[in-house]
């Protein structure tokens, strides 16, 4: 196994616990991304979960903070899906993995950045899903809504309106396990009333906006983009 990320004091002990290798790479760099394909070697199963935090009115992001989140959360795992994929084409087995956002299905205010870089990628893969299969590649993607106790929610402090539910990240660990055994196109990853809310998104947005709007969604935006806003 191979783990990479920035934070080095995170991932070496447990890249030794779990006896893998891993290796420091900060995907904002665009040269980064293919040293560190060059280095993991061949690669049987490619988990893309990088992203960094998006949420926010777009007037309030710098070029370069939209050049970077463009950077991480779509073009990296872009470029990895096709330096790895090309090798998987060639020996004709692997899967690919995209770690996307319920954001990725339907819209919400402040997050027009973010819903950018996640419809982006739910597309990509659909796509690429479809150019894989000949070669016996599998693509999935999986999509969590709000995730407690790890990650971009939980770390921003952002209270949720009455009645939205969270998910574990072992739940969105085990929905990546099944997406790959049973070579699943998308798995989303969150309670049931936010599974319908994504497919009300997708089918009936302004719906969902108005919807949004009456449970005060926009609260949440506000405190997540606050949160998080050290991050960009």
């Amino acid at each position: 196994m191979v783990l990479t990320g920035r934070r080095t004091d995170k991932l070496e002990p447990l890249a030794e616990k779990l006896g893998g290798r891993a290796i420091p790479a900060d995907l904002a760099d665009r040269g980064a991304v293919e040293q560190l394909l060059e280095a993991a070697g061949e690669i049987d199963v490619l988990v893309a979960n990088a992203a960094l935090p998006a949420t926010g009115l777009l007037a309030d992001f710098s070029i370069g903070e939209i050049d970077r989140a463009l950077d991480v959360n779509l073009r990296a795992p872009i470029v990895m899906a096709k330096l790895a994929g090309e090798r998987m084409a060639a020996r004709r087995r692997g899967h690919l993995v995209f770690i996307s956002s319920l954001s990725g299905k339907t819209a919400s205010g402040q997050a027009s950045l973010y819903n950018a870089t996640k419809f982006g990628m739910r597309g990509f893969a659909l796509a690429l899903r479809e150019d894989m299969r000949p070669h016996g590649v599998g693509v999935s993607t999986v999509f969590p809504g709000f995730i407690r106790d790890a990650g971009m929610f939980a770390d921003s402090g952002a209270s949720l309106p009455r009645g939205v539910g969270t998910r574990s990240p072992e739940d969105v660990a085990r929905a990546t396990v099944r997406a790959i055994e049973k070579n699943l196109a998308e798995v989303d990853v969150a309670p049931l009333n936010l599974r319908l809310a994504a497919l009300i998104g997708s089918t009936a947005p302004a719906l969902s906006a108005a919807v949004q709007r009456r449970l005060g969604a926009d609260k949440t935006s506000e405190q997540l983009a606050k949160g998080q806003r050290h991050k960009r």
